[in-house]
């Protein structure tokens, strides 16, 4: 068994916003693997389903961003998942709009979902798909990060959007089915 876990905000008021990228994709991914959420726990909304030959448990965090990690951990502990067999898929700012990447461990680079992520299963070896939202550019621009990722995506990005949570969804998908190494060679290209 697999965890997919998309990292977000739970409410109506955070739905669209670039830091729900990861619930997203989730929920794209759900369809192909004929899988709902249907379950809480773990404070998590949590499903489960197949790609290919593997079971996977998909895992929204109700938690909001900084404590998300805490579900993800006891759902991994719950269904004794090991680390590597988790993809966490969240939001990154180093990354132009649009821009994915899969990786295996690694920083956190300030992400607070990642932070108590590492925090929680007390490893950092778990996959990372990384979405690029990019980020805000000129004067203050460090200041401006909170308020730009609980923002929604402005209308250029939304016409992109499906497209790249299609890919994202293919990138996890592959990841699945093929392994890392695998998914990484096909899809980490520069787009």
């Amino acid at each position: 068994m697999k965890l997919i876990c998309g990292l977000g905000n739970p409410g109506r008021e955070y739905e669209r916003h670039r830091h729900n990228i990861g619930f997203m994709v989730v929920e794209a991914l759900l369809s192909r693997a004929r899988a709902e959420l249907n379950q809480e726990k773990f404070q998590a909304k949590v499903g489960q389903g197949t790609l290919g030959s593997e079971r996977i448990l998909f895992v929204e965090p109700q938690t909001y961003m900084n404590l998300s990690g805490r579900s993800l951990a006891e759902a991994a502990r719950f269904y004794k998942i090991s680390v590597e067999d988790i993809l966490v898929i969240h939001d990154e700012l180093d990354l132009p709009f649009g821009r994915l990447q899969l990786k295996a461990g690694g920083g956190t680079g300030g992400h607070n979902g990642l932070k108590s992520s590492v925090q929680s299963l007390g490893a950092d070896g778990f996959i990372r798909l990384r979405f690029g939202i990019g980020k805000p550019e000129g004067p203050n621009a460090k200041e401006r990060v909170a308020g730009y990722v609980l923002s929604n995506f402005d209308d250029g990005e939304r016409r992109q959007l499906e497209e790249f949570i299609g890919k994202a969804s293919d990138m996890a998908e592959t990841w699945v089915r093929e392994g890392l190494a695998t998914a990484m060679n096909r899809f980490n290209r520069k787009a």
